[in-house]
């Protein structure tokens, strides 16, 4: 199984298309803009999606489910929320098709006119809204802590698998609470939930922060963010978490009745992440022979390849192997015994290690007769012979070390390419020849904000929440600043 995978230092953006689709994650559709996932990737996506949904719950979550279909009137409630999704909205407008009468095929029936267009959700704040006016009466109903994992469109004109599609998987917490501060600790919680998942589970380090005005999803008060680093450079918003103040309690006038029995709108938030996570997961970690899968969320853990000649070899190998994969799986560690026989082993080796198995065992005929496994980790590609009575310690401290590793590996990267600068010209030099993120005081407004994009395509991808207060000049007027921000090109 040759791979042929362009090289990362030759064409990043090439690599990684190749690589999604040769490993099996995901492919384009006949519908544009949008992809199928593919089993191995879906398995992938379950696996995030399980450690996700169980860490919402662990925070008192509970999932629920909501139209896909939003009634226009709603999204024009909330005016800066409309006006930041109308440009990407797939629109409903009629509900009947019909066989031209010239025969020429099916046309669309101009009688079946919807009265009121329908938008194809884009988010749900407005259509979770405007059923909470429902379900909040007063302070015993608060809060409200509901997520949907759901489908969402936004009509994107250059797309690409995972990072960006025009139509993706992801999950939306929407809650409500009896107060401002409340409500902020509630957006604070899931961005600080978004990051554990990634540095735990993904074994990618993150840069948690606030994103600035211009870059607010379109309705919040406030934004917080979880950034990572891609092997190219550039920087990827991993998950948002947005405090969207009494806004959209406002629009659709959801109140509660307060123990002293005043009227009062609801304090609101809504966080989510999408499938793009299978994106940084790729970009973060994988190299010229294909995938790295951080144990946590591979598929398959651990494969083991026979080597043989003949029936009878095969047999006996598989006896040998079955109490080892009764043994692992009891661990609750995922192991694929991989008998087939229309396939070489180094066709096996290959495979696997295209698609990021993080551990790898072989037994031939020598293995048998010695009582040993030959071991094989994808990260660092190192090989050892270890005895049978030892191989499920080893494999158990294996899937521990290669998380540990992959993500040290990443930090490092990233260490390595967070870049202080003082002057503009300094960080258009270290944007184009080095990437990674910038860090620069800045004046604060939107325009000096806008310039910088404008000249260099480098946004301020947060204001890292652990930033010191320091005195400063921005790097562009030279007015006064007191925290440094972090720019990127991004994806």
């Amino acid at each position: 199984m040759g791979k042929n995978l362009t090289k990362r230092a030759e064409d990043y953006s090439k690599w990684y298309n190749e690589l999604v689709v040769k490993a099996d994650l995901a492919e384009n559709s006949g519908v544009r803009g949008c992809m199928v996932i593919k089993p191995y990737g879906y398995a992938i996506w379950e696996k995030m999606q399980a450690q996700l949904d169980k860490m919402f719950k662990e925070t008192g979550h509970e999932n629920a489910y909501f139209p896909l279909f939003i009634p226009k009137s709603y999204l024009s409630k909330e005016a800066s929320h409309v006006e930041g999704f109308a440009k990407e909205c797939a629109v409903v407008t009629h509900y009947r098709l019909k066989n031209a009468e010239d025969g020429s095929g099916i046309i669309v029936d101009p009688d079946a006119k919807l009265e009121e267009e329908l938008i194809v959700r884009p988010t749900s704040e407005t259509i979770i809204w405007d059923t909470y006016r429902r379900w909040i009466q007063s302070y015993r109903d608060l809060p409200l802590l509901i997520n949907q994992w759901a489908n969402v469109v936004r009509w994107e004109m250059r797309t690409r698998l995972f990072l960006r599609t025009a139509e993706f998987l992801w999950q939306e917490g929407h809650t409500a609470h009896a107060t401002e501060k409340e409500a902020i600790a509630e957006a604070e919680q899931m961005m600080h939930v978004y990051a554990e998942f990634a540095e735990e589970h993904m074994a990618v380090p993150v840069v948690k922060g606030l994103k600035t005005e211009s870059e607010r999803f379109a309705g919040a008060v406030e934004t917080y963010c979880i950034e990572a680093l891609m092997q190219d450079g550039k920087a990827l918003q991993a998950g948002t978490s947005h405090f969207l103040g009494q806004n959209f309690a406002k629009a659709f006038d959801v109140k509660f009745a307060t123990k002293e029995g005043n009227q009062e709108h609801v304090w609101a938030t809504s966080w989510g992440a999408s499938t793009r996570l299978m994106g940084a997961l790729v970009m973060t970690h994988s190299d010229d022979n294909g995938l790295v899968l951080p144990p946590k969320l591979a598929p398959i853990q651990v494969v083991i390849v026979p080597i043989y000649k003949g029936e009878e070899q095969l047999e006996a190998i598989s006896e040998r192997v079955a109490p080892l994969v009764k043994e692992l799986r009891k661990k609750g560690i995922t192991v694929k015994y991989d008998n087939r026989d229309t396939h070489k082993p180094g066709y096996k080796f290959n495979e696997y290690e295209l698609k990021g198995v993080p551990v790898r065992l072989a037994i031939g005929q020598r293995d048998m007769d010695n009582g040993t496994y030959e071991v094989a980790r994808r990260d660092t590609f190192e090989k050892e012979t270890v005895n049978a009575d030892e191989v499920v310690a080893k494999i158990e401290f294996l899937m521990e070390d290669i998380q540990r590793n992959i993500f040290q590996k990443a930090l490092d990267y990233r260490k390595e390419h967070i870049t202080e600068v003082n002057s503009y010209e300094e960080f258009k030099e270290v944007l184009e020849n080095k990437g990674g993120f910038v860090s620069a005081f800045w004046d604060g407004t939107r325009e000096t904000e806008e310039l910088i994009k404008e000249e260099t395509k480098a946004t301020i991808r947060c204001i890292p929440i652990d930033a010191k207060d320091e005195v400063g000049s921005c790097m562009v007027t030279g007015k006064p600043a007191t925290k440094r921000v972090l720019f990127a090109k991004a994806y």
